[in-house]
């Protein structure tokens, strides 16, 4: 319960420092940076080298790109079907919500969450799903989606590999992985240290969604927006649960895990891709300013339900 009240209390004096305008409005992307050179990076170093690794991770690494594929086929049709004057009029529109409608935020959001939920086991596989999960399929899926919806040329493996290597939290999620495989474990200083650099990745994490937390929606952007947050804090969540409890049969808290993580609200990173491929970035914004904050009392509600 303490748990639950800090994170509802950063999340909510985010909201407040923006509204107040007590902060600059790039606030959050200092925090942003911040939690990507030096808090999930020291997260990923204590914890990555210490995991029992087992086939129970295929299931959370495999589940991010079941569900962006099926947002990209979902989002497609419904533009095909509906026609220009429809919720998803361009090609701009259907970039945005592709990206940002398939992609969780499983680092900001999901370690804080699922590690309160799961403890640090939660926590083992939020860093699984995030790393090999979302963030591959942003910078190898998504950069070739948000390129090709651009109509420019499609980026070169070269390309997509110095996108990934770039990403500080990946080359370490790969170091700590080595070191597991070597059976490397940290010494008591080391240990103490990781933690201590890695303790206010929560409170800074749900304190930057606070911070973009935009209630203003531009009219031409409404429907959109609309219709992408229904296929993210409840289709997919459906779609998921009916693969892993319905079609699988697992009922354990790896299956669990993987429908709250395709509830959480759209990543960051994804918003960053719409920018940078110049689709539809205010539509982007709003889903993960509006998203995020929606889908905490949408995990809470599918958490009691699973249980």
């Amino acid at each position: 319960m303490v748990n639950l009240l800090l994170l509802l209390v950063c999340l909510l004096t985010g909201a407040g420092l923006r509204y107040g305008r007590v902060v600059s409005p790039t606030a959050s992307q200092v925090i942003n940076q911040l939690l990507v050179t030096v808090f999930i990076p020291a997260l990923t170093l204590r914890y990555v080298p210490d995991m029992h690794l087992s086939k129970a991770f295929w299931l959370p690494t495999l589940t991010p790109w079941l569900l962006f594929l099926v947002g990209l086929l979902f989002f497609w049709s419904i533009a095909r079907l509906a026609g220009s004057p429809g919720p998803i009029p361009d090609r701009a529109t259907l970039g945005s919500l592709q990206l940002t409608g398939g992609i969780s935020s499983v680092s900001f959001v999901g370690f804080p969450i699922f590690e309160l939920l799961y403890g640090k086991a939660g926590l083992a596989m939020a860093l699984v799903m995030s790393q090999a999960g979302t963030f591959l399929v942003a910078m190898t899926l998504g950069v070739v989606v948000a390129s090709w919806h651009t109509s420019t040329a499609p980026p070169s493996a070269r390309t997509l590999l110095g996108n990934i290597l770039r990403f500080p939290p990946f080359p370490v999620f790969l170091v700590g992985l080595v070191a597991n495989g070597l059976g490397y474990h940290h010494p008591p200083v080391v240990r103490a240290v990781l933690e201590q650099l890695s303790a206010p990745f929560s409170v800074l994490a749900m304190l930057t969604v606070g911070l973009q937390l935009n209630l203003r929606v531009a009219p031409a952007d409404r429907s959109a927006l609309a219709l992408g947050l229904v296929f993210k804090l409840l289709l997919a969540p459906l779609l998921i649960a009916g693969l892993v409890r319905g079609l699988l049969g697992r009922h354990d808290y790896v299956a669990d895990l993987c429908i709250l993580g395709a509830a959480i609200g759209p990543m960051n990173t994804a918003a960053i891709l719409v920018s940078r491929y110049r689709l539809n970035a205010p539509l982007a914004a709003q889903m993960v300013g509006i998203g995020i904050p929606l889908s905490l009392p949408v995990l809470f509600l599918i958490y009691r339900c699973l249980q």
